[in-house]
């Protein structure tokens, strides 16, 4: 299996993420691809709170571009920032009063104007398109520590067919539904979570999951400015069969840190903690 990189939700901290894929040798001084043959993965949650959403997007448009001419791969997956975006943007079309409340719930979770103003329709329809599983080796890639791929599917195509055609209607009532879902988290840490991480393995055909969406500090239950703070590193639970890679990157200035996955567990991991 080539390198395997995964990076969790970057919240438009666009000068962290270039800084970490350049130290991890995946591009060059100027963002471009220089991972050869490596597979890049991206959880989720590229938009809001961070100071450069639309950037991040771009960067990450750019590099899936470019990886397969040196024989690398970049998956992207959906995470549901994308989704609460994606709603804000498409029923404020049809709802400028915002009646509906998508625009304020987008708002209210870090939504930021000026990502919706750096990004264009070809953007959108990018968003739109990205996967909300995938499986690399052994590991199944996935945004949110949630039972909501269990009940969407019994299998990664099926499962990433119906959010596709969830996203391609403009059926308010179910993108609510999935909204509500795609927040659900800690189905693996709470009472029975390495039990939801078995049957979530066994279901999808894979032997560990990796997720982000929520940080790591809070996995582990420390506070953001408690014994936390620092970049961290990423956490392996629920039996070992579960990999929690949201750093919290767009918090503070310290946290941020992507890693390489090998078969068996975690390999080597690169933090912010080396720029500042």
């Amino acid at each position: 299996m080539s390198e395997l990189w995964v990076v969790g939700d970057v919240h438009g901290a666009y000068d962290k993420l270039r800084y970490m894929l350049r130290a991890a040798g995946l591009i060059d001084a100027e963002g471009s691809w220089t991972g050869r043959d490596a597979h890049l993965v991206f959880l989720g949650d590229y938009l809001d709170r961070g100071p450069d959403g639309a950037g991040v997007v771009h960067l990450v448009r750019a590099l899936e571009a470019q990886a397969p001419q040196d024989g690398g791969r970049v998956t992207a997956l959906l995470g549901n920032h994308e989704v609460m975006f994606l709603a804000a943007m498409r029923f404020r079309a049809q709802d400028p009063r915002d009646r509906l409340g998508f625009y304020e719930y987008w708002a209210q979770n870090g939504g930021l104007e000026r990502d919706a103003n750096g990004l264009d329709a070809d953007d959108l329809n990018w968003l739109s398109a990205r996967p909300v599983l995938g499986r690399a080796g052994p590991w199944l890639l996935m945004h949110a520590d949630s039972r909501m791929y269990l009940r969407l599917g019994g299998a990664v195509e099926p499962v990433n067919a119906r959010v596709a055609s969830l996203l391609s209607e403009l059926d308010a009532d179910a993108w609510g539904e999935f909204l509500n879902a795609f927040a659900e988290r800690h189905a693996f840490v709470l009472t029975g979570g390495e039990e939801v991480a078995a049957q979530t393995l066994r279901t999808f055909g894979a032997l560990r999951l990796v997720h982000g969406h929520t940080p790591v500090y809070v996995l582990r239950d420390e506070h953001l400015y408690g014994p936390a703070r620092g970049a961290g590193t990423p956490l392996l639970y629920a039996g070992k069969q579960a990999l929690a890679m949201d750093s919290g990157m767009a918090y503070y200035e310290e946290a941020g840190f992507i890693a390489r996955l090998g078969a068996h567990g975690l390999g080597e991991v690169v933090s912010v903690d080396e720029r500042v």
